[in-house]
């Protein structure tokens, strides 16, 4: 449970109406299969104890006091089991009838949850034999034990206080308490298109919380109605995993993270709805990670996801500059092309924006400007791009006017540090900054997210500009939008733009500050800082979900498994986190460009952190690990 993850299972297990001895052995059966996968969390169908279609059977006062015995058997033969369930049954307290759920967790009842809503128009007629519950919570006893009763009960675990749990026998959207993992026991019949509405109704109705549902199955009776189980676990508005229709007795099991829910619960909920709590405690245990997180999180899962989602950042980079340029009058745009990832995505968003308020590709001014480590293939492509899309070109070389300024400060041509590359990074800038003036135009910025997070940018050099729109863009994303923009080109015709891109992907990413080796690029920003891939999965959980270190090692180490060792992430993980924290002062003064997802670094409504924060603490995170 270290860390927020636990799992969790539902399962509709093999049952036969009104046969209590049998659903109980079933049950018992399905609570142990759950137990053995490490699951710590079951719920189970609604009125599973005795089946769901009953009708005035319900009302048998030999039924319910058999559940009741069934029950409390069930207690005894789960006690030592580390696993809390979550049972449907009809419960009748105080000479009313309920359909409720028992939380029954070591040998013990600890609540019983009504419904409370009964519906007026559902197919199953048997809903106006019950009574509806109350908010309120009160003791009853119940199986021989004294427990607590009501719609207001909230599960909370002493070991894992992110696990806080409620019963929601009612409509889940419509429940404003606090607990980050719902169980929704339900008995939904099956129909043309049910199971379609079931997961687009599920997964929509709690986004911020972990719900997890199982649904009667196909033991029940056919007498009017078909039931199609169906167990589904969901988070953040989509299916993390759940099991085919008609499935009864298959178990779904998976960890699931208590900790993000408890995040994200805190930034979208208000005041909660008054909750009674009623504790219990798990042991202590590292859970088994089977689904880790995906290798590049700022993906969308599936191919037609995906494109839709490219689209729609290309549109909003887009329009930002576009709306730019109208408001700053500007009369062209000015951008440095390198003829690497991030100038060629600036300089295709610059000529959508350009096309978008009306001005004419000649005004985008592309500026290469070859230094002592520029390679013939990267100038070649920078060059042949911008003729394919039709902007102005200049070519302005800057070796001479460095080696002017490596005299004038007392500097050695041949002493490779950062002075020899900084001192070309300002020189570019300086040379866009001048000829923007000249033009009434805009510097159009090229960097992005991950350089940012990392600090890998020349202050005052490629990390200012007067309009940034690859600011919010990781890396990894970053190559996807420029294969999607190279698949459009191609398919539109322009066969030689689709070329220059793909050469562009190619390439090896490096900002050529150091003079080539036989003719090729030497130095490789890999090489230097680490792989993309890591540190964009780094920041997305240092930044969107606010892991700490040790957590963010432990979940890649499973979400690169066989692709790097342990100390190969942990060096690289100390690598981010001390730049992560030592550049922020160049985040501070970043010029404007366009949010286009969760994770923003902008001083101005992004992840805010003062620029002399001390790493020390998030490093001693992984000091154990």
């Amino acid at each position: 449970m270290k860390h927020g993850l636990i799992r969790v299972a539902a399962i509709t297990p093999a049952a036969k109406v009104a046969d209590l001895t049998y659903n109980c052995e079933a049950i018992v059966s399905a609570a142990k299969k759950a137990a053995e996968d490490g699951a710590r969390i079951l719920t189970l169908p609604e009125l599973s104890l005795t089946g769901a279609c009953l009708g005035d059977l319900y009302f048998s006062e030999a039924l319910t006091a058999a559940v009741e015995r069934v029950l409390a058997r069930y207690m005894e033969e789960t006690a030592s089991l580390s696993l809390l369930s979550v049972i449907g049954l009809p419960a009748r307290i105080e000479g009313r009838l309920y359909n409720a759920a028992a939380v029954v967790y070591g040998g013990k009842l600890l609540g019983l949850v009504p419904r409370c809503r009964i519906p007026r128009a559902d197919l199953r007629a048997q809903d106006r034999l019950f009574s509806e519950g109350k908010k309120g919570v009160r003791t009853v006893s119940y199986a021989g034990q004294q427990t607590a009763f009501g719609a207001s009960l909230l599960f909370v675990c002493d070991t894992l206080p992110s696990l806080r749990i409620a019963v929601c026998m009612d409509d889940p959207a419509r429940y404003e308490g606090s607990a980050t993992l719902l169980c929704v026991p339900t008995a939904e019949p099956a129909g043309a298109g049910s199971t379609a509405l079931r997961r687009t109704r599920l997964s929509a109705a709690a986004p911020a919380r972990i719900l997890l549902s199982a649904n009667a199955g196909a033991g029940e009776s056919g007498t009017d109605l078909v039931f199609a189980s169906h167990s589904l676990l969901a988070f953040g508005g989509r299916i993390l995993t759940e099991t085919a229709p008609f499935s009864d007795g298959v178990l779904l099991c998976r960890e699931v993270d208590t900790a993000l829910a408890e995040q994200r619960l805190a930034e979208t909920r208000g005041d909660c709805a008054e909750e009674v709590a009623v504790s219990f405690s798990l042991p202590m245990e590292k859970t088994r990670i089977t689904h880790p997180p995906r290798r590049l999180s700022f993906l969308p899962e599936g191919e037609a996801a995906q494109k839709e989602r490219f689209s729609e950042i290309l549109e909003i980079q887009a329009r930002g500059l576009a709306a730019r340029f109208t408001r700053a009058y500007a009369k062209s745009g000015v951008i440095g092309v390198s003829g690497g990832l991030d100038s060629t995505l600036a300089l295709l968003i610059a000529v959508r924006a350009a096309d978008l308020c009306g001005m004419k590709r000649e005004q985008i001014v592309a500026v290469t400007m070859p230094g002592f480590g520029t390679t013939a293939r990267t100038k070649g492509n920078a060059e042949k791009l911008c003729e394919s899309l039709g902007v102005s070109l200049r070519c302005i070389d800057i070796t001479a006017a460095v080696r002017v300024h490596f005299k004038d400060i007392g500097h050695p041509e041949d002493c490779f540090d950062v002075v020899y590359e900084n001192a070309q990074a300002r020189e570019r800038t300086q040379i866009l900054m001048d000829i923007a003036n000249a033009e009434g135009g805009l510097v159009i910025g090229t960097g992005d997210l991950s350089e940012l997070a990392l600090g890998f940018a020349t202050y005052n050099g490629d990390h200012m500009s007067m309009y940034a729109p690859n600011a919010a863009v990781p890396k990894t994303l970053m190559r996807y939008l420029v294969s999607h923009l190279a698949d459009a080109a191609e398919a539109e015709g322009r066969g030689e733009e689709a070329a220059i891109l793909r050469d562009v992907l190619a390439t090896p990413v490096s900002p050529e500050l150091l003079p080539p080796k036989d003719g090729e690029i030497a130095q490789c920003t890999e090489n230097i800082v680490g792989p993309y891939e890591l540190h964009d999965y780094f920041l997305y959980h240092l930044v969107r979900n606010r892991f700490s270190p040790d957590k963010i090692l432990r979940l890649a180490l499973e979400s690169f498994k066989g692709i790097y060792d342990k100390e190969t992430v942990k060096g690289w993980l100390k690598l981010f986190l001390r730049r992560f924290f030592s550049q922020q002062f160049k985040r501070s003064c970043l010029p404007d460009g366009p949010r286009i997802g969760s994770v923003t670094l902008s001083p101005r409504g992004g992840f805010v952190m003062p620029s002399d924060a001390n790493v020390a603490v998030w490093l001693s995170a992984l000091d154990n690990e």
